[in-house]
Order: C-alpha cells, then sequence, then structure tokens
C-alpha cells in the first residue's frame, strides 16, 4: 500500500510552511511600499542613519542608498527575506504603539525611556530594537503584543476609572 508523504509546502495547520510567501514575485510586491513604510516610521521616530542600517540588518551602505534611489522613483524593490521580516516586526511594534498610546508622542516617550520589564533590564525598548538583530526587534513586538492582550502594561486612565461589573449587569435572555 502506497501512501502519500505531505511535503511542508502543502501540509496544513497552524505549523504549515508557505513557500510562495518568500517567492521572487512576492519579495518584489512588497520590497517597495515595505522600505517606504519603514522610512516614513523611521522619520517619525527620529532614528538615525545607523540605527535604521541596524534595523534593517546592517546591509551595505550603497546597498541602502541603491534601494532608498529605486523607491523614490518609484520602481520595483525586491529586498532580502531578513529584511522583509525586520520591516514586518517594526510594523508591527508601530501597529502596536498606536494602539496602547493616544497619540505618537505617548509611544514614541514609552519608546525611548527606560523600561523595567525583563526583556528590557532598564533600557529603553527602542535600544533593544536597533541594536542589530532579529530577536531584539522581535523581542519588542512580541512584548507590545502581550500588551495589548493586556500583559505587563499597567492600565491606562479609562481603565483605572472604569467601574467593575456586577451580577446585577448580567442578562439572561
Amino acid at each position: 500500500m502506497r501512501g502519500k508523504i505531505a511535503s511542508p509546502a502543502v501540509q496544513t495547520g497552524p505549523f504549515r510552511l508557505d513557500a510562495g510567501r518568500f517567492s521572487t514575485s512576492n519579495r518584489q510586491h512588497l520590497g517597495a511600499p515595505g522600505l517606504r513604510a519603514f522610512l516614513g516610521i523611521a522619520d517619525l521616530w527620529g532614528l538615525t542613519e545607523e540605527q535604521r542600517l541596524l534595523m534593517l540588518g546592517l546591509p551595505p551602505r550603497s546597498t541602502y542608498y541603491g534601494w532608498l534611489k529605486t523607491v523614490r522613483g518609484g520602481g520595483p524593490l525586491m529586498l532580502p527575506v531578513d529584511t522583509l521580516l525586520r520591516i514586518s516586526a517594526l510594523l508591527g511594534i508601530h501597529k502596536a504603539l498606536r494602539i496602547l498610546f493616544t497619540t505618537d508622542a505617548e509611544g514614541l516617550a514609552w519608546l525611548r525611556g527606560p523600561h523595567a520589564a525583563l526583556p528590557f533590564a532598564g533600557q529603553p525598548p527602542l535600544a533593544l530594537a536597533v541594536g542589530g538583530t532579529q530577536d531584539g526587534l522581535m523581542a519588542v513586538r512580541r512584548f507590545l503584543d502581550a500588551a495589548r492582550g493586556g500583559q505587563f502594561m499597567p492600565p491606562d486612565a479609562a481603565d483605572r476609572d472604569a467601574v467593575p461589573l456586577t451580577d446585577a449587569d448580567i442578562l439572561f435572555v
């Protein structure tokens, strides 16, 4: 009896590897918009050129300037998978900050201020994000994603002033 063995590209479930995600055409499709989004956030956060290069995985300066010229000219750009993953992490950090904080200034203050939580060890989260490793970016993103789920962060004014529900508030229909 001959059985079929599913290759990783066609397995179903949470650990399915989608090889198409890393295809040349997909990377070309995502490269220029991703880098433009990165540049906008880097400008908003006031990142230096060195910090930008570290967040992107330390591409050579000539490569970085070539990318900039291409996206500013409106051309297509194929970025390495590592660079796209780093940009994705940065986008996740930015999104979480916009959800957790009322203004960009508050989010930036949190990002630049010292933080006592375990991943940061008293350093600003931005220091971990611009440390040059993908793990640093992902640690900040995971922390903020957990904070969005209610872990780690102290309640804001709306949550502190909320009146708890009682049994009388529950309606049975």
